[in-house]
């Protein structure tokens, strides 16, 4: 008998595939006993893990202390300490050996165990301990096993596509997905922009998260649909219903490939009236989507996940490179670089991070937390400006996070000056890059007027301006209903946005996830924003819809929309609205 779930339809379409399941940091976790003969090779593997482990934590600590201070270096000799730790080593041993279970199996248990036992002390410290040694497990799970390795069945136990089923999907474990067959994303916690969400929406995958228990319903090798559209999953369907959602997907992936055909024609409105339609990405590959989709350029590099998954701290050259190769492969070689935004829940240890700050979106993190590593944050501001200078044709803009006062700005303004005095005096090239502001902070957005002779452009960061205007984390599912980016509050801050942008003749984009919604999209067009950046994959589709409506008609809409009371009469309104427009576009827009 199918099992039925409801969650949060986060990026729209419908795939049916095998379930695979990430159990937090563990795919997996083997159960099954080693043979006799196995045990040697395997505590072999183990050595050679915690080795490994063990030579990347020493390099990291002196690179840390060189670039960053002693201060944040000194966490990775801690995680050493664990690594080496006798209590530690020998219960992995001693499972191993007596009770021939992997190594994965056993660090898997030592987690639990130690899990359990922190779990009943109350002091903020030990707590801390906990989060370092989960953090060593990771780097030593990492060498026993990828995320997805061996996902296509090595074993005989998968076939064809795979639906990831996971409590949470970390930034780690998404880029660990890479190639494999991911037709789609179901999660157990998490909201429209939650990081399984943008990942999903970047590749065009179906998704649903916020499915509360999903992740201990399912099992590896189990049939499962995902409709992204409607945030419903159905584990083991029945044929018939099975043979219904295979129908849905085929429609999905035949509207898909149809819209995708545009991808070479200019981006305009049905009055002729010339828009921008840029790509997020956090990587070469997703530059590479967004030439293939037809993007303008690149409206947002997200440069955290160069740190995220870097097995080091990245130097100015190393960071030369990256950016070169993302401008290289970038459509237009048009690129904004927007300076490191970790913190919330994006966090890299030789930074410092407290996993017990109270509200860590609203806390140490993005501008603030670089304003206190000043080497570290011109390391990445003189990378950026060397950049693009080598590449004929680039235009890279540099973008700097979460500004919140004038202060900030003119702070980030000294930052970018020292860094081009420095070069100058070093005799090494480089460009003269426009600086501007993600505004997703409503204290900038009410006096952004103040703000707009200190900045080349602004980029609208919807995602968090979302939360923060309605006092709600989107990561949070008793609260998440409230972060609606089509809340008459949202709806008003972003018109008068955009209009004190457009009356200084301020260059204003909005890089959240609303520019690749569709209902979304034409209110923003109405309020005359004209430069938009989204998930590659969502390109074709708001290209398409562009090409069906006037600016008169979308001024219209929103002239009724701001009229408007509450959330549910605006959706309403401009469902009705988008189904007149585009019946097919519809299909493609989420319940959320």
């Amino acid at each position: 008998m199918s099992d039925l779930h409801k969650g949060i339809a986060v990026s729209p379409g419908v795939a049916v595939g095998t379930a695979y399941c990430i159990l937090e940091i563990f795919v997996n976790p083997e159960k099954t006993k080693l043979e006799p003969h196995e045990i040697t090779q395997e505590l072999a593997r183990y050595e050679t893990a915690r080795d490994q482990t063990s030579s990347d934590l020493s390099a990291l600590q002196s690179k840390v202390e060189s670039q960053v201070g002693m201060d944040e270096a000194a966490i990775f000799a801690a995680h050493r300490t664990i690594l080496r730790d006798p209590a530690f080593t020998n219960k992995i041993r001693h499972w191993i050996v007596d009770e021939r279970m992997t190594a994965q199996g056993a660090l898997h248990r030592l987690l639990d165990d130690y899990t359990q036992l922190f779990s009943r002390m109350a002091d903020p410290y030990l707590q801390e301990r906990l989060n370092d040694i989960r953090d060593v497990i990771v780097r030593l799970s990492a060498y026993l096993t990828d995320v997805l390795n061996d996902a296509d069945g090595g074993d005989g136990c998968l076939h064809g596509p795979l639906i990831v089923v996971a409590d949470e999907l970390l930034p780690s474990q998404a880029v660990a997905l890479g190639d494999a067959d991911v037709h789609g994303i179901v999660t157990d916690r998490g909201s429209q922009t939650s990081h399984a969400a943008i990942i999903a929406r970047s590749r065009g995958i179906p998704a649903v998260s916020g499915a509360a228990g999903i992740a201990s319903r399912v099992k590896t090798g189990d049939t499962i649909v995902v409709n992204g559209s409607e945030g419903i999953i159905v584990v083991n369907p029945e044929a018939e219903e099975l043979s219904a959602y295979r129908k849905l997907e085929r429609e999905f992936f035949d509207l898909k490939d149809q819209l995708a055909a545009n991808r070479d024609l200019p981006s305009l409105t049905a009055c002729a009236q010339t828009i921008e339609l840029m790509a997020n990405i956090n990587n070469v590959n997703d530059a590479e989507a967004a030439t293939a989709m037809g993007a303008d350029g690149v409206g947002l590099y997200r440069t955290e996940y160069l740190y995220l998954t870097h097995e080091n701290v990245p130097d100015e050259k190393e960071q030369i490179d990256i950016y070169r190769n993302v401008i290289e492969s970038s459509p237009n070689k048009k690129v904004t670089i927007r300076t490191l935004d970790i913190g919330g829940d994006k966090t890299v240890a030789y930074l410092g991070h407290n996993h017990n700050e109270a509200n860590p979106f609203m806390g140490w993190r993005s501008v603030r937390l670089s304003f206190e590593h000043p080497e570290f944050f011109m390391s990445q501001i003189r990378a950026i400006l060397q950049a693009g200078t080598s590449i004929q044709g680039s235009e890279v803009r540099m973008m700097f996070p979460m500004i919140t006062t004038v202060e900030e700005l003119r702070k980030v303004r000294s930052f970018v000056r020292r860094a081009q005095r420095r070069l100058d005096e070093e005799g090494k090239p480089f460009s003269q890059v426009k600086v501007g502001m993600m505004l997703e902070v409503p204290a900038a957005a009410i006096v952004i007027r103040s703000m707009l002779d200190l900045v080349d452009f602004v980029s609208i960061g919807s995602n968090d301006l979302v939360q923060y205007l309605m006092a709600a984390d989107r990561d949070n599912p008793k609260v998440s209903s409230l972060c609606q980016p089509l809340a008459p509050a949202v709806v008003h801050t972003l018109n008068d946005v955009i209009r004190a942008c457009n009356m200084a003749r301020v260059p204003v984009t909005l890089c959240g996830e609303m520019a690749g919604q569709p209902r979304a999209f034409i209110l923003l067009l109405g309020m005359g924003l004209r430069s938009f950046s989204m998930s590659p994959a969502f390109i074709p589709t708001i290209k398409q819809l562009a090409s069906q409506v006037t600016i008169e008609r979308t001024e219209s809409m929103l002239a009724r929309a701001l009229q408007m009371k509450t959330t549910n009469q605006v959706k309403r309104y401009l469902r009705m609205e988008l189904e007149d427009i585009s019946p097919d576009i519809a299909k493609l827009d989420t319940d959320g």
